[in-house]
């Protein structure tokens, strides 16, 4: 059995943009076109590759396809490379990754930039909390992923990338208000903290370590990295921060520590086990970059992460 490329181009299309009409958008044909070939892929293939959702979302067979069409586009994208003797003759690739939010806020940035000056490619981000980011790997949305996950997905190769350190701080104001007689259980159980969203586990597993029952201080939630940091300098509550977003502001003043061990989130580097000459050199300038930015691996246990 063959699977007809431009059949599983289109399925792809769907999967990444959430609806037939978008998606007979991006491919310039109708929308009933889009559907046509969608069934006629499953007649194909016997088999069901779309959940009729809003949004559509692929089935597990739906997922080998789409992951196959990924790895096609990457394959002839280094094909033409390769009988051109660069890059600059192909069309631009685009490479779908998923990073965590703080990651994105402080260094993956850096290496993709370097990328995007050396190859003709355009990067797709997907931002999750670094524990689900491997999940994207599997359903073939993504080629590679920073990720807390240190076993390789299946199809995967791993690279630990270090650890990203975090520590609570506050500012000054706040520290006065809330903290005036010490950072005691009795002040953190009033005090307002800012969570990221209702999946970070950071904060409630510092008061944890500091006796405090995590559930009690009032919160806010903050879902972006440079608004999250924000907040904090802007008074709302204490929070942990990566020490590389909140070094410049402990150093002018800005925000305070609280005190208390510093919490490291591992972080890894996973990507498709596929021998491509771009793959790899995406892989080479994250991991460069990771491994210069993040503090080299110690004893430490994960924890939920933003």
């Amino acid at each position: 059995m063959r699977i007809p490329f431009d059949l599983a181009e289109t399925l792809a299309a769907v999967a990444d943009e959430g609806t037939m009409d978008a998606a007979a958008r991006r491919l310039r044909i109708t929308p009933s076109a889009v559907s046509q070939r969608v069934k006629t892929l499953e007649s194909l293939l016997g088999q069901v590759l779309l959940v009729r959702s809003r949004p559509v979302r692929p089935t597990a067979a739906g997922v080998a396809v789409v992951r196959l069409v990924r790895q096609l586009a990457l394959l002839e994208h280094d094909a033409l490379a390769g009988l051109a003797g660069d890059d600059a003759a192909g069309a631009r690739v685009s490479v779908p990754l998923a990073v965590n939010a703080d990651s994105l806020a402080t260094w993956f940035l850096t290496p993709l930039a370097t990328l995007a000056e050396r190859h003709p490619i355009v990067f797709d981000l997907h931002r999750d909390d670094q524990d689900f980011t491997a999940g994207l790997l599997e359903s073939g949305t993504v080629m590679g992923a920073v990720t807390s996950r240190e076993e390789p997905v299946a199809g995967c190769r791993a690279t630990a990338l270090g650890l990203m350190r975090y520590q609570a701080v506050a500012t000054p104001a706040f520290h006065d208000r809330w903290f005036a007689g010490g950072v005691t259980v009795e002040a953190l159980t009033v005090a307002p903290v800012i969570d990221f969203d209702r999946r970070d586990d950071l904060q409630r597993r510092w008061l944890r370590e500091r006796g405090v029952e995590a559930t009690a201080p009032p919160r806010h939630y903050v879902p972006a990295s440079h608004d999250f940091a924000a907040a904090t300098l802007r008074g709302l509550g204490w929070a942990l921060l990566p020490t590389s977003q909140s070094a410049a502001a402990l150093a002018s003043g800005a925000l305070i520590a609280l005190g208390g061990p510093s919490v490291d989130v591992p972080l890894t580097w996973q990507q498709w086990n596929l021998r491509s000459p771009l793959l790899d050199a995406v892989a080479e300038e994250v991991v460069a970059e990771g491994r210069r930015v993040l503090v080299a691996p110690a004893a430490a246990a994960p924890v939920s992460r933003r």
